[in-house]
């Protein structure tokens, strides 16, 4: 592995333990609340869209008792917009990960983007 590919390596690795952080740093309740949803990390968003995050699911507060045999909602965090945004400092990087995660996370718990202004919490 060359120098340059080490050091990506490192910042990928540093960034996907920031979203663990995140996910970790939830009540316990909650994260036990949390069912069938994977946290990914992925480059960049599709399409060249202005996303940071992207939740893909049904939220918990729509799953009837018919829920079931589905692929597990995926939440996926873009580490190249973040880093391009907020990567000169790593606290200021590690603490945007962290909110970004969190807003993917009320997402999965059925909190609209409007709640979620309305709450202060976008």
């Amino acid at each position: 592995m060359s120098e340059t590919e080490g050091e990506l390596f490192d910042a990928y690795a540093r960034f996907e333990e920031y979203a663990r952080d995140a996910l970790d740093a939830l009540p316990r309740d909650l994260r036990e609340q949390m069912s069938n949803v994977e946290i990914v990390v992925e480059e960049e968003p599709p399409g060249g869209q202005p996303l940071l995050g992207l939740y893909q699911g049904i939220p918990l507060t729509r799953r009837g008792s018919f829920y079931g045999g589905v692929l597990p909602d995926k939440i996926t965090i873009y580490r190249g917009p973040l880093e391009r945004h907020f990567g000169q400092d790593p606290e200021t990087l590690r603490r945007q990960v962290r909110r970004v995660v969190l807003h993917e996370i009320a997402h999965h718990f059925g909190i609209s983007d409007e709640r979620l202004i309305e709450i202060d919490r976008y």
